[in-house]
């Protein structure tokens, strides 16, 4: 990727502005962020050296390689509407969910359309994005767009039907882990350790399980039986876990905020 490319971000709310500070990050493009006249975005503007614009006819003619659609479901195929007439060398990420990729198509004709899910970590290039492509689409061109994605985080390529439980892991899942860490900084408090420094101990430790099972691709079961020894301090924690139903808690949480 060259210094020249420009990125639209097409409705700069939370997670617009999320991967607009991550792109923003790479020190590689120039960014655009359409919205509504709003003080807050044209501060943000201000703050991290964006371009702001008010409507999709600059953002059409500025002809960019990549546009993502960070707009609210019910109004993004009217947005896609007005950004119908955006050049074949564009490519238009849309991240609303519950909008089918086959209706953005039909409304943007000329562009590359793929869909995808991410989440607010993509603030600090640290982003899980399921992405579903359209089947047609050619080896260099699903290339280019898992590349430029993978400088917020981690392309986990899926089903358009798997998108919906992608949300729910990628989307909901980090409110999970910080209910999480929030009590396992509870119980280190109580054991004399200072907030904070429980905060950062465990936001490493978060980090870095999650590093370890990304790259290894073992299986946690595999993970957790390596620190697991026998009559060990950490068994009898999974034990107390197990007692208190932790697994179910996480399974049930999945299926309530997935609406089940």
């Amino acid at each position: 990727m060259t210094n020249q490319q420009t990125i639209a971000v097409v409705g700069v709310g939370s997670m617009g502005s999320a991967i607009i500070k991550g792109l923003i990050k790479s020190k590689q493009f120039r960014i655009i962020g359409e919205n509504p006249d709003n003080p807050r975005v044209t501060e943000l503007g201000q703050e991290l050296g964006f371009t702001v614009v008010n409507n999709n006819e600059d953002v059409v003619k500025a002809s960019p390689d990549f546009v993502i659609l960070t707009t609210p479901a019910p109004i993004t195929l009217k947005i896609a509407q007005e950004l119908s007439q955006l050049p074949a060398s564009t490519t238009v990420i849309s991240a609303a969910a519950g909008v089918p990729l086959h209706k953005l198509q039909a409304e943007i004709v000329n562009a590359t359309v793929a869909v995808m899910i991410p989440n607010t970590p993509v603030a600090v290039n640290a982003g899980t994005i399921g992405l579903t492509l359209p089947q047609d689409i050619s080896e260099q061109k699903k290339n280019s767009i898992i590349d430029f994605l993978e400088l917020l985080g981690d392309v986990i390529p899926v089903s358009e039907e798997q998108l919906g439980i992608v949300g729910v892991i990628a989307g909901c899942g980090p409110a999970f882990v910080d209910v999480f860490m929030d009590a396992m900084s509870d119980g280190a408090v109580e054991k004399g350790m200072g907030r904070q420094t429980a905060y950062r101990l465990i936001s490493s430790m978060v980090k870095g399980t999650g590093k370890l099972a990304f790259d290894s691709e073992m299986l946690p079961a595999e993970l957790r039986d390596q620190v697991t020894s026998p009559a060990g301090t950490t068994i009898k924690g999974v034990v107390a876990l197990e007692k208190n139903k932790f697994r179910y808690a996480v399974i049930d949480a999945i299926n309530k905020a997935a609406g089940k």
